[in-house]
């Protein structure tokens, strides 16, 4: 599992109207609130935005980015949409949703894929998503939210976020409340903006279905998962005015979408058996990775030889600090798919994180050898090389850096592991750029803007670099 970062950055924030609303209050309020009005996917999504946008983190694994993009890009291509355009994001957080923000970007919470039971349920959410980019939806409803006032719009954010709280714990109280917030505050206002939300998750929803038939994949699995959430909200939902939420309600939309969904002739298209054991080993490796390693191994138990068990167990283990249950386990999965280029990344980072860090390397390169392509495992390698303090192999560690900065661009951990590197190099100029650049993607601005004053005084005036670094020094903290 790669390095992570905060969900929210400063750079995401919703623009201000004009000058009279620049306070501190007012332009949180709008940011959160165009993260509850995101287009999500689940009926009680508002709810898991906030504890995830102050709490959650950016995932990063290569091998679950590959299999996501497998699932995603035919659903994509349906769409009309380049899937090279298209990013797909993983957030930790256990709660079943996905949702639009930023434009052409797809946020997956990590408990979507943990529960979602097939392959199927997850590409059925990829495509409720992508008829919210192809359809334009998330620009339109900023349009509309730009057209209410500040204080509809704090009004809103917070009976919305009561409302749907309600739903998500189950508290019916809650709900109420927030339903009477909602009707006390701008009632047309409001209800404007909820019905135009609910109008467009059912368009989604139609898109969805008519992507999934282009791309010859069943609608089962999306029809499916709608009605585990649906159950899972049903008691809180009765309670509730239909015209305060945010999604349709759930029986109607699941009346609607099983009409489509079994008019299509791949409506009985099962998944492939090698997608669903790719599926169940990345689940093994997010409940590894994520979970206490006690309870993965209760949950897989060494009675389990199942190849999802013993993926699961070698993580929980190393990250327990037993190196040596660890190798075991990898060891035999290694034995029966040498080719597997995960296998020798885990093996790589359980070794480097157990403190036998010149020993990762070994198959940390061998992983990079099968997947050339995968840049957090071209980070994790350049880290372990820059680990040995051996300073003969800097070069081929800035060479990864560089590769992994070509292929998705730069991140905190990446820009971090280069300003090591350059230091390490003697090339001090760089070494502070690219601290700057770090900081500035964490939303350090104020560090960033010394870094990169630092950098320009080292750097050849008039260089990509230096004007990179007086960039950074031009940035409007009110516009970033």
């Amino acid at each position: 599992m790669g390095s992570s970062l905060p969900v929210v950055s400063k750079r995401n924030a919703a623009p201000v109207a004009n000058s009279s609303e620049r306070s501190p209050l007012v332009r949180t309020a709008r940011r959160y609130l165009a993260a509850l009005l995101s287009l999500c996917f689940a009926f009680t999504s508002i709810a898991t935005l906030p504890a995830s946008a102050g709490g959650g983190f950016l995932i990063r694994d290569s091998e679950i980015e590959a299999l996501l993009r497998e699932y995603a890009d035919p659903v994509f291509a349906a769409a009309g949409l380049s899937p090279d355009d298209v990013k797909v994001y993983l957030i930790a957080d256990g709660s079943i949703n996905a949702f639009v923000a930023g434009g052409q970007r797809i946020f997956i919470h990590t408990g979507l894929l943990t529960q979602a039971d097939t392959p199927n349920e997850v590409i059925g959410v990829l495509a409720h998503e992508a008829g919210h980019i192809a359809g334009g939806h998330l620009a339109r409803l900023r349009r509309q939210l730009d057209r209410a006032s500040t204080a509809s719009l704090i009004s809103l954010l917070i009976g919305a976020a009561a409302v749907a709280g309600g739903v998500a714990t189950g508290s019916t109280g809650t709900a109420q409340a927030g339903q009477g917030l909602l009707l006390g505050g701008n009632t047309l206002v409001q209800r404007q903006l909820l019905s135009y939300q609910r109008a467009q998750e059912a368009a989604a929803d139609q898109a969805a279905v008519s992507y999934l038939d282009a791309a010859g994949v069943s609608a089962q699995g999306m029809l499916n998962l709608f009605e585990t959430l649906a159950n899972q909200a049903l008691v809180t939902l009765q309670h509730v005015d239909p015209y305060v939420l945010s999604h349709p309600v759930p029986r109607d939309r699941i009346s609607f979408l099983d009409q489509l969904a079994r008019r299509s002739a791949f409506f009985d298209k099962g998944d492939s058996d090698n997608m669903i054991y790719r599926h169940q080993m990345m689940q093994a490796k997010l409940n590894g990775f994520l979970l206490d390693p006690r309870q993965t191994l209760q949950m897989y138990p060494s009675s389990d030889t199942s190849a999802q068990a013993r993926y699961a167990r070698s993580i929980a283990y190393f990250r327990s600090g037993d190196r040596t249950g660890a190798m075991r386990e990898i060891d035999v999965l290694l034995d029966a798919a040498p080719n597997n280029p995960y296998f020798w990344e885990v093996k790589g980072q359980a070794l480097f994180e157990t403190g036998q860090v010149a020993q990762s390397i070994e198959p940390l390169s061998r992983a990079v050898e099968l997947a050339p392509d995968a840049p957090q495992i071209r980070v994790l390698l350049a880290q372990a090389i820059l680990g040995t303090e051996n300073d003969a192999y800097i070069d081929a560690a800035i060479d990864h850096l560089n590769a992994a900065f070509r292929s998705e661009g730069g991140s905190v951990s990446l820009h971090s592991q280069r300003a090591i590197a350059y230091g390490r190099q003697g090339n001090i100029g760089l070494a502070e750029l690219e601290s700057a650049e770090a900081a500035y993607l964490a939303g350090e601005l104020d560090l960033a803007k010394s870094f990169a004053e630092r950098a320009r005084g080292k750097l050849d005036r008039g260089s990509a670099s230096y004007l990179r670094a007086s960039d950074i020094l031009r940035i409007d903290p009110l516009e970033n």
